[in-house]
């Protein structure tokens, strides 16, 4: 499903100008497809039916609260590593008794909050958060639900600020330690092992590193039962590939052929921690151009979206399509295409006094010109989450589209917003 469609050479969201849309509530301005979301839920729940799976999307991907409400009526369940997105989906109506809590430092109000929304699990980060969680369960006399995250020092091949599961990083413990630590569980009244976890990184565009994982997972899972653990649940989060440049990332089959077998040999329930793959195509980003200018033997496009907008091309130099709303050329096959006909090689910078706040570097676009809008496409994931008010800019307002229909999700911000939780403080 294409959300975003040319029609007369004007970009499209469903069936809705984008042009109107930034008419009526100005730019920079993030615009997602409803129907694109819960399309790609849908298409992965169906991937997987075979194992009756809990699909938690991973709420960091994009929060805004119209989003989880909308996918907590399709079924969706949530992934969340803090208290603020446990909060989140709460008052998106979801049920936390299928909400997994991941992440590294949960602290003693997270944990308390989380058990006492009865969470489906903890995703345990290290042997002091056991102690942690088993220290908030014993203080409200309840048993605390927990997967062991293990490292599985799998090279997943994505962005070394992305990847998750090699030794080194920050996340999970060693594999090898996982009978020291299941035994540690066993051992505590207060706790529970219901499964084990691991998450490899994200976007990662093959299947070879789920394999690997699954059978890692299969292993520790006979093996742990074998010493008496009943244990239930193999969690194998998430990083689903998605496609920027056209079809680089494959089918949610491709991930199922490999992930399926090794659910069904381990006689486990299966959790997974989707995020981009769901939001990522489903979200744009539309900037107005304010000026151009040939500086240095170069075009710069100077639009007023900016890395504290969207910080993934500063942060991890991602690549994002970009493409003017209106225009008689279509969107290239090769978006990388250094040389384009009827198109200019320009860098597309944002008003950020930093050399990195860029969009695009080198970059075949058709000519634009002040106020022509253009559109930064693969944006509803890490996008408006990530966003700032650094050089104290107002953020742009959120929309959200279905069919033939729009509705403000998230206002614009203003100036006054900018110095709400400052201003009484003033003396």
């Amino acid at each position: 499903m294409n959300a975003f469609h040319y029609q007369n050479n004007e970009l499209y969201c469903e069936d809705i100008p984008v042009s109107q849309l930034a008419k009526e509530h100005g730019t920079p301005l993030w615009i997602y497809s409803e129907n694109k979301f819960l399309h790609e839920y849908r298409e992965l729940a169906a991937a997987f039916a075979d194992c009756d799976p809990v699909i938690c999307y991973s709420v960091k991907a994009n929060s805004n609260l119209s989003i989880l409400k909308s996918l907590n009526e399709a079924g969706c369940s949530f992934d969340v590593v803090s208290g603020g997105e446990l909060f989140r989906v709460g008052k998106a109506g979801a049920d936390t008794t299928r909400v997994v809590f991941a992440g590294v430092g949960k602290t003693d109000s997270e944990i308390h909050d989380a058990l006492a929304q009865n969470i489906l699990m903890f995703n345990v980060e290290s042997e002091a958060e056991l102690d942690a969680i088993s220290a908030v369960a014993e203080q409200m006399k309840v048993v605390a639900p927990v997967a062991l995250r293990l490292n599985p020092d799998i090279d997943a091949r994505t962005h070394h600020k992305t990847t998750t599961g090699k030794k080194g990083n920050k996340f999970g413990m060693d594999i090898e330690r996982h009978n020291a630590l299941a035994a540690k569980v066993l051992s505590d009244p207060h706790l529970q092992l219901r499964g084990i976890h691991m998450h490899l990184g994200s976007p990662i565009l093959t299947t070879e590193p789920y394999e690997k994982a699954a059978q890692k997972a299969v292993d520790v899972i006979a093996e742990l039962r074998e010493k008496g653990h009943v244990i239930d649940w193999i969690n194998l989060g998430g990083g689903f590939g998605l496609s920027y440049r056209n079809d680089e990332a494959p089918p949610y089959s491709e991930y199922a052929k490999v992930i399926i077998p090794y659910i069904k040999q381990a006689k486990c329930r299966l959790a997974l921690e989707p995020g981009r793959s769901i939001i990522g195509n489903a979200g744009v980003l539309i900037s107005e151009v304010i000026f151009t200018k040939r500086e240095g033997g170069k075009l710069f496009i100077i639009q007023n979206g900016a890395m504290n907008d969207l910080v993934r091309p500063a942060m991890y130099d991602a690549f994002h399509k970009l493409w003017p709303v209106h225009t008689p050329l279509p969107v290239p096959h090769d978006p990388e295409a250094k040389s384009i006909p009827d198109c200019e090689t320009c860098d597309v910078v944002g008003p950020i006094c930093e050399s990195c706040d860029y969009f695009a570097k080198d970059r075949a676009l058709p000519v634009l010109k002040r106020g022509d809008l253009l559109c930064t496409f693969s944006a509803g994931a890490y996008g408006s989450v990530m966003s700032s008010n650094y050089n104290s800019r107002p953020r742009g307002a959120e929309i959200l589209v279905s069919k033939n229909e729009s509705r403000l999700v998230r206002r614009k911000e203003t100036y006054e917003d900018l110095i709400a939780l400052e201003i009484d403080f003033l003396t």
